[in-house]
């Protein structure tokens, strides 16, 4: 099986048990996920099998979309609903102090990634010391927020906020949330997140686990993804007479159609007679096989 399943994530489980989920299913597939999505996250969790498993990094670097709940007044150890409370105020904060805190994380932020994550540091997850009470140095990541959009406000004792994310790879959405609880002076955590949105895989096409189930029983393959579908990468078509060349990893340099204006270290993806061939980067104006896909 090689492709590309669409899978709705429940909450409860981590991204590496709906891969293993997924694993005993098809009998030994190799698979993979894009991007990983908080045990107690729900939504699309892009899940690769077979040859896709090596188009991964693609997939992954693509924009993500989320729709998350904020409960403002209450911080937790993990800047979600599953930590420790640590702090907890009465807010003074209005729907519109909210949408200022908003509108002012969006662009290029530096992120110190929190310390129950799964990023490494000497080998183990961070989330290990973190268990254990030990707090390690962090380095910031740059990422960038590209949109937040209130979706509705909840005046309580404790208010809440729905908003909509679209954001770059590696972004902590629980921590976009301890930022703008900083920021109103009440602190706050993550008390709900849906990703609706990884690349071009859309929640309104993901699949529960009991369809991937019923579907595979059937041998029904409709779940999967073309090879290659979806990713965001310049096209080039390659002539017929360097198909062979090229899965034998020889460059090419003429009769290449889509060029265009690609640098000298352009990365492509290489079709030949509208059949995904695999992907190629051009040097010295030589397009050169990376990987190999059929």
């Amino acid at each position: 099986m090689n492709g590309i399943v669409n899978i709705l994530k429940p909450i409860g489980m981590t991204s590496t048990d709906v891969v293993r989920w997924v694993e005993r299913r098809t009998k030994g597939s190799k698979v993979g996920h894009i991007g990983t999505l908080d045990p107690g996250a729900a939504g699309v969790l892009p899940i690769c099998l077979g040859k896709a498993t090596r188009l991964a990094e693609y997939y992954t670097s693509q924009k993500k979309y989320y729709r998350a709940e904020i409960t403002l007044g209450i911080a937790t150890d993990t800047q979600d609903g599953f930590g420790e409370e640590i702090s907890k105020i009465v807010p003074d904060v209005s729907k519109h102090d909210f949408e200022v805190a908003l509108n002012k994380l969006i662009g290029d932020v530096e992120q110190l990634p929190p310390m129950f994550s799964a990023v490494r540091k000497n080998g183990r997850h961070l989330y290990e010391y973190a268990r254990k009470g030990i707090e390690v140095e962090r380095k910031k990541r740059l990422i960038t927020i590209y949109s937040m959009e209130l979706v509705n406000w909840y005046e309580d004792t404790f208010p809440k906020a729905i908003f909509d994310i679209e954001c770059s790879k590696g972004t902590y959405v629980r921590t976009i949330c301890d930022d703008l609880g900083q920021a109103l002076g009440c602190g706050g955590h993550m008390s709900f997140l849906l990703r609706t949105r990884s690349g071009p895989f859309k929640l309104q096409d993901s699949k529960t686990l009991e369809e991937i189930e019923e579907c595979l029983s059937k041998g029904d393959t409709r779940i999967l993804t073309n090879l290659g579908w979806g990713l965001e990468l310049p096209i080039v078509n390659l002539p017929s007479s360097r198909l062979e060349a090229f899965k034998n990893g020889l460059s090419t340099s003429e009769g290449m159609i889509g060029r265009g204006d690609l640098s000298k270290q352009s990365t492509v993806q290489v079709f030949c007679n509208q059949s995904f061939i695999g992907i190629g980067i051009f040097k010295d104006g030589y397009l050169c096989p990376y990987k190999v896909i059929m």
